[in-house]
């Protein structure tokens, strides 16, 4: 079973989420925890995996021959992310802006264009406290998240519980990483912009056909409009975790929850426990 854990913005504990249901569960069952937060990967802080493996994640972009391009203007009329320009003398690539879909090469009639593959990200592969754990980075100065996070989920193996760790918000990097899921888990908290983004992620979920339920964190600190939310959209709420100054030391240090709050290990049991019986109904 493929659960996602997102949240329309960031820093609701949606990493926080995540890495405590994995530790929660390892001992019940295998487990693997994919972070698919590319850009600022951290579920690494809480369980301190050690790697085993690497796998660089290339992007193919075009270079042309100056030689034998003909100027048709083929390549830069099908290019939709206006990565290739047409200076006259030459053909300009903006390697930034290359999706590497592989269009230009594919319908070049003189054979100008080949593809090389530049880096864009590193695949990380290992265990962490019994857990399978994958992490993706995004190369500093690389701004397309979803090849590195399809390469995350590559690595998915059938198994009892695969935890992703989704980017926030609600764009491009966030629905790569949730498509597919059996279950998502929107996480929030109970102030104005956390409603306002949960409204957001509520919308994409719902537009891609998951199934989801709601974990409000810092539960206590807010109003109660969120629930109030919940209850008009019949969302299930699944879990509340309580504002308390304890928990917030707890993971500024890097530590998980349900290791030094007995009580809250049981909790992150009883989330599991309910979406599974959502996802079997």
């Amino acid at each position: 079973m493929i659960i996602a854990i997102a949240s329309g913005k960031g820093g609701t504990g949606k990493t926080t989420v995540a890495a405590n249901l994995a530790v929660s569960l390892k001992d019940k069952m295998p487990v693997a925890l994919l972070d698919c937060d590319v850009e600022e990967p951290n579920a690494h802080l809480f369980l301190m995996p050690e790697f085993t493996e690497r796998e660089s994640v290339t992007l193919p972009v075009p270079s042309i021959d100056s030689d034998k391009c003909t100027h048709c203007g083929i390549c830069t009329r099908i290019c939709a992310y206006h990565a290739l320009a047409d200076l006259g003398k030459k053909i300009l690539v903006f390697e930034e802006l290359c999706h590497g879909c592989g269009g230009c090469s594919l319908l070049c009639p003189a054979g100008a264009i080949t593809e090389i593959h530049k880096e864009i990200g590193l695949v990380e592969r290992g265990t962490a406290k019994g857990i399978e754990f994958v992490q993706g980075t995004l190369s500093i100065g690389s701004v397309l998240a979803p090849p590195v996070i399809k390469k995350v989920k590559s690595r998915i193996k059938s198994g009892p519980a695969v935890i992703i760790d989704s980017p926030p918000g609600t764009s491009c990097p966030m629905i790569n990483a949730v498509s597919g899921a059996d279950y998502c888990v929107l996480v929030t908290e109970p102030t104005p912009f956390g409603l306002s983004d949960l409204q957001l992620a509520v919308g994409v979920v719902r537009e891609l056909g998951i199934s989801f339920g709601v974990v409000i964190n810092r539960a206590g600190m807010g109003d109660g409009e969120v629930e109030k939310y919940l209850q008009e959209q019949n969302i299930p709420l699944l879990m509340k975790i309580p504002f308390d100054r304890r928990y917030a030391a707890c993971c500024a240090r890097g530590g998980l929850l349900v290791e030094e709050f007995p009580e809250l290990r049981q909790s992150f049991n009883n989330l599991w426990k309910a979406i599974e019986r959502r996802v079997e109904a």
